[in-house]
């Protein structure tokens, strides 16, 4: 059986090619970027920017596909609860008050409310594809080595790595111990109501909870046979040095946040955008 596993994998493109601490660099700055602004014009930009790089990235939509579902859920969770605790938010923010329709009571649609919902919920949903090229683009062993060639602690980064390295393993348990189970006669397609099905799935995580401490226990005593931790210093077999390709890459991204910054400070005088002055 083929899993499809949200985990990273080795392909040709310039992506790939970059160092992992570039990667993580440009992650922040552009999460930054992102974060210090509410101007819906920015945050489309920095979108189109991450959707052009999933694509050069080759990351197709059968790889992420269950991480964009949770992932709208919750921005949508988001959405409606945000206009539930506080339905005035977005006249306050941008002073003005444009009624569109009256629900009951204090739950009165606004156009500023409607405008500030949907700037964050792109604010939030353009921070998602940056995190995705992280992931599915970056060697795990190489990151942690690039980490470690700027001081950090190699235990640490070792650690790191194997966090990485680990989700695509609980993945594949869950996936195989699923099978197992439903080859045993559990249900859990379709057929079955909701509340049986979320009753069978403690029947998947008993034995995967269980699968999980063994391979803790198996590369902990792998690891002090290999005399882990005895020295200050380690080598790496996956360590890869920055090139014209990264700095170039690095350069834009702080581009685009001096730019953010500009926009935000010299333009809007403000973290929105008001489009109703």
């Amino acid at each position: 059986m083929k899993f499809k596993i949200f985990s990273y994998s080795q392909l040709d493109t310039i992506i790939h090619k970059m160092s992992g601490l570039t990667k993580l660099i440009c992650f922040l700055l552009m999460t930054t970027s992102v974060m210090v602004t509410y101007d819906i014009r920015v945050i489309m930009c920095i979108m189109l920017i991450s959707l052009i790089l999933m694509k050069i990235a080759k990351i197709t939509f059968r790889q992420i596909r269950t991480v964009l579902i949770y992932v709208f859920i919750f921005l949508i969770a988001n959405f409606i609860l945000t206009f539930i605790f506080d339905p005035g938010y977005g006249a306050r923010t941008y002073g003005t008050e444009h009624v569109l329709f009256a629900i009951a009571g204090p739950y009165i649609v606004t156009q500023e409310e409607l405008f500030y919902l949907i700037t964050k919920f792109f604010k939030y949903l353009s921070v998602i594809p940056l995190g995705i090229i992280f992931i599915l683009t970056t060697n795990p062993s190489e990151f942690a080595s690039s980490l470690n060639g700027i001081g950090v602690s190699y235990k640490a980064c070792t650690s790191l790595s194997l966090t990485l390295r680990y989700f695509p393993d609980v993945t594949r348990d869950y996936q195989t111990i699923s099978i197992a189970q439903q080859a045993r006669g559990l249900e859990l397609s379709k057929k079955a109501k909701m509340t049986d099905r979320i009753k069978s799935v403690a029947a998947i995580l008993i034995p995967m909870i269980f699968t999980t401490m063994d391979r803790v226990s198996l590369i902990s005593n792998s690891m002090d046979l290999r005399g882990f931790g005895k020295y200050k210093t380690r080598t790496w077999y996956s360590r890869r040095s920055m090139g014209a390709l990264d700095y170039l890459a690095l350069f834009l991204a702080m581009l685009v946040l001096i730019g953010v910054l500009y926009v935000r400070f010299q333009v809007n005088h403000s973290m929105f955008y008001n489009p109703f002055i």
